[in-house]
């Protein structure tokens, strides 16, 4: 087999390379290829060129195909505990939701929180991190978005006073048990791998605490103050609520919507507003619509349903990218009237408006909205469309939809109220009062808190293996129909269990290659084999810096065997550097792409760049300096 100089004979024992006579280590082609591939999923990662999950495919077909592992080895990802552990958890995470349990959390802040700031920033991250300990940090911190704006438009306060801390605390939450996040479970298989005794399910906790107490802390002293003021523009009511003035404003539409009457020559009579195609003609988006009902010779205002004719007479609602010349109103055959103040208001009672952002799985990611038949599929107009906190203009129906954008839809409550139900698609921001009772399964939710003790009273003393009480919850919750068995199917990040599986085989293959060992020689020739705290420290410091451009799953999977490989150099307990490892994947805190929480809040929150980098980047050394001490308490070496 080919070979390259790689560097002296001192370190080919530890590694176990082929040394040949003259003294020269040789590394095999491979460990080249290998390394190649880890270093293209890494660039892959950091420029998301490509999505997340498709990187892991490729990474586990490259490795395979050159014959570096074995296609059995290539699929394990696949069968691994962590990741059939993970999908159950997403399930009972999403039964939780269903029933109402995670809202009523929320509800309950809602109850005891009164207008101070500090208060509101200590009791919200309090709550997403209860939350987030017992299901997804991204889903336990989406359903806690509307509800911090809720407060902040409750207490007066922009909603960017909030929103971050909420991120940093469901990021934390995942800190505090052994089901969290995914690093932790990745850096318990390694103990699992070893035929060692795994960490139990609070080992976690006292340390999550401590790193929790830290950031809120944080966040009161220091967050406060250089946390951005900004209000985007929406006004709310003495009850907290926004008004429909305010949604309008901060899209910047209020002054863009018009009032067309049809004439009786138009041309539109007899067309709907999806075959009329008035906003790829001409930038008009009709989201509802004002007839004289017969029976009562009343006007009643609707929302612009698909397949709803245009008759003689009717006075249509529409957001205009551009003026309408008269040649071009002639054309239409519509008369342009002046917006009375009143009808800004319209009709609440047949037509509502909701704030909604779109999560990084959601099937409009790519599309654009009216390639989307966002009318069609859910019977609604979307109005206005908003990107990192500023609206898009100029026939925005044309512009593919990234993730964390904003939507404004418009039309009947019961449609909106269905967005609701459809959270791998939309995330709602701002919805009426009049919703928040909205939950399909409330009256389950005693059976699914039951299951959820179940689950956690079998980890904890240890009576089956983790993954086997995961599992039987998530069955038992469907079952029971806490959750259906579509929804169930729906709510599991499927790409991030590729993505893990798919990262799998990569730490295989260092092994087999001798990669591994390189890299846990480096480290020891770096740091020394003489302080097991600073050897913690890099690897924190590894871990965290890779966390914040990439996957902090798939940082602990590559990072997680080199923890214990050292650990195990340096002959002391793999423990505490494996902890080390999974406490630094969830320190997330510097850039608003390095977890999905931190991205869905950006929109809402109108967050720049600078603003995570000046609150998180001080946030991320305390969190350095915290686990140096604390890590080393609660895991001696």
């Amino acid at each position: 087999m080919a070979s390259i100089v790689f560097q002296s004979i001192d370190s080919s024992c530890r590694l176990g390379l082929d040394t040949p006579k003259n003294g020269i280590l040789f590394m095999s082609w491979d460990m080249i290829f290998t390394f190649g591939v880890l270093a293209a999923a890494v660039v892959l990662f950091v420029t998301d060129k490509l999505r997340l999950d498709l990187v892991a495919v490729l990474v586990m077909l490259s490795l395979g195909l050159s014959g570096i592992i074995s296609s059995s080895e290539m699929l394990a990802g696949f069968s691994s505990s962590v990741v059939i552990l993970i999908a159950g958890l997403f399930i009972v995470g999403e039964a939780l939701a269903q029933t109402g349990i995670s809202y009523a959390v929320g509800d309950k802040i809602v109850q005891i929180a009164g207008d101070e700031e500090w208060k509101l920033i200590v009791l919200l991250m309090l709550a997403v991190a209860a939350l987030a300990s017992v299901m997804s940090v991204t889903g336990s911190g989406a359903i806690f978005i509307p509800i911090a704006i809720r407060l902040a438009n409750r207490a007066n306060i922009s909603p960017s006073r909030l929103l971050l801390p909420l991120a940093y605390g469901a990021l934390i939450g995942g800190m505090l048990t052994l089901i969290g996040t995914p690093p932790n479970l990745v850096a318990n298989a390694e103990l699992l791998k070893a035929g060692m005794e795994p960490f139990n399910f609070f080992i976690f906790t006292p340390i999550g605490l401590v790193m929790l107490a830290m950031a809120i802390i944080h966040m009161l002293v220091y967050g406060r103050f250089v946390l951005p003021r900004k209000t985007g523009g929406q006004s709310v009511t003495n009850k907290g609520r926004r008004t429909l003035q305010g949604l309008l404003r901060s899209y910047a539409i209020e002054d863009k919507i018009v009032r067309l009457t049809v004439r009786e020559t138009s041309p539109l009579i007899g067309e709907t507003v999806v075959s009329a195609k008035l906003r790829r003609k001409v930038g008009l988006t009709i989201f509802a619509l004002e007839r004289v009902n017969p029976a009562r010779s009343k006007a009643l205002v609707q929302p612009a349903y698909p397949d709803l004719e245009f008759q003689s007479g009717d006075i249509l609602f529409g957001v205009l990218d551009e003026k309408l010349g008269d040649e071009m109103m002639s054309i239409l055959g519509v008369q342009l009237s002046a917006i009375e103040k009143q009808n800004h208001h319209l009709s609440a009672r047949e037509l509502g408006m909701a704030d909604l952002v779109i999560p990084q799985e959601s099937d409009l990611v790519g599309r654009t909205i009216s390639g989307a038949g966002f009318r069609t599929r859910h019977g609604l107009s979307v109005v206005g469309a908003m990107r990192r906190g500023v609206p898009i203009h100029e026939n925005f129906g044309n512009t593919e939809l990234e993730f964390g954008d904003q939507l404004l839809v418009a039309g009947e409550w019961d449609d909106i109220r269905k967005l609701r139900t459809d959270r791998e698609n939309f995330l709602l921001l701002a919805f009426p009062e009049e919703m928040q009772n909205y939950l399909p399964k409330r009256k389950l939710a005693p059976i699914a808190l039951v299951i959820l003790a179940v689950m956690l009273a079998l980890i904890i003393f240890r009576a089956v293996p983790s993954v086997t009480a995961v599992v039987c919850a998530a069955t038992a919750m469907v079952c029971t129909g806490c959750v259906s068995p579509k929804r169930a199917y729906e709510s599991i990040n499927w790409p991030s269990l590729v993505l893990i599986a798919g990262m799998i085989p990569m730490a295989t293959a260092l092994d087999k290659t001798g990669g591994l060992s390189l890299i846990v020689d480096y480290m020891m020739t770096l740091v020394g084999s003489n302080s097991p705290t600073m050897m913690m420290i890099a690897l924190f410091l590894l871990t965290s810096i890779f966390s914040q451009f990439t996957s902090n799953t798939a940082t602990a999977v590559l990072i997680a065997p080199v923890a214990f490989q050292v650990a195990n150099i340096m002959g002391v307990r793999p423990e505490p550097m494996l902890m080390s490892v999974a406490i630094a994947a969830s320190t997330a805190f510097c850039t608003p792409v390095a977890s999905p929480i931190n991205t869905l809040v950006m929109g809402p929150g109108n967050y720049r760049f600078m603003d995570y980098v000046r609150i998180g980047v001080p946030l991320q050394l305390l969190s350095i300096i915290v686990a140096a001490f604390i890590i080393p308490i609660f895991l001696p070496f």
